[in-house]
């Protein structure tokens, strides 16, 4: 069966829009969407890029640009105020649940991203987490757990580096088969190699 491997980072506002058309890529094409949940702060530091937003210019047209696909999809989309986020925990808690119950992926994806992305909230405070996270139908206190796991934060370490090794320089990644396209932009791309 046809696949699509998405790197992601919830603190990845590109990331987030990807999110939004993927599932639906995925079905018209009648492939499978593979979560590669990866830390994009680990990523930049093993590759020596940087966020588009330390270089002001380029973070407003960033902004800009991303705000002008947010139309075009028909999805809600807005700065967070608190961004950086430290995602550490978020991306943890992705990979435990990954490892454990990978069909509350899409779902805790999905929460912990409209939560960042289209409701602004402040998801490096652990009350704002947990509250998101019951909200969606997750145990927080559990999850707080799972992603505190030595095993799960090593398997975290370990998918950051494996996503490196491959060419990963920062997120959203796609990889169909051995190609690689990176940034939701170029989603067109990604479907037409599905197709």
């Amino acid at each position: 069966m046809k696949e699509v491997e998405f790197y992601f980072d919830v603190g990845s506002p590109a990331a987030y829009l990807a999110w939004t058309q993927l599932p639906r890529i995925a079905q018209e094409t009648g492939a499978s969407l593979v979560f590669r949940p990866m830390l994009l702060g680990g990523v930049f530091q093993a590759t020596g890029n940087h966020s588009p937003m330390q270089v002001p210019a380029k973070g407003r047209y960033v902004m800009a640009d991303l705000e002008r696909f947010a139309h075009r999809y028909g999805v809600a989309f807005r700065h967070n105020p608190f961004f950086p986020i430290n995602t550490l925990a978020l991306m943890r808690g992705a990979i435990g649940l990954q490892m454990r119950d990978e069909a509350r992926m899409a779902p805790y994806a999905d929460a912990v991203f409209r939560a960042i992305w289209v409701e602004g909230l402040d998801m490096g405070e652990p009350q704002v987490v947990g509250a998101v996270l019951q909200r969606a139908g997750f145990d927080p206190q559990a999850l707080f757990a799972l992603a505190s796991e030595p095993e799960v934060k090593e398997r975290l370490k370990a998918a950051t580096q494996e996503a490196v090794a491959r060419g990963v320089f920062g997120a959203p990644t796609f990889f169909v088969g051995s190609q690689m396209y990176w940034g939701q932009d170029r989603l067109d791309f990604v479907k037409e190699a599905l197709q």
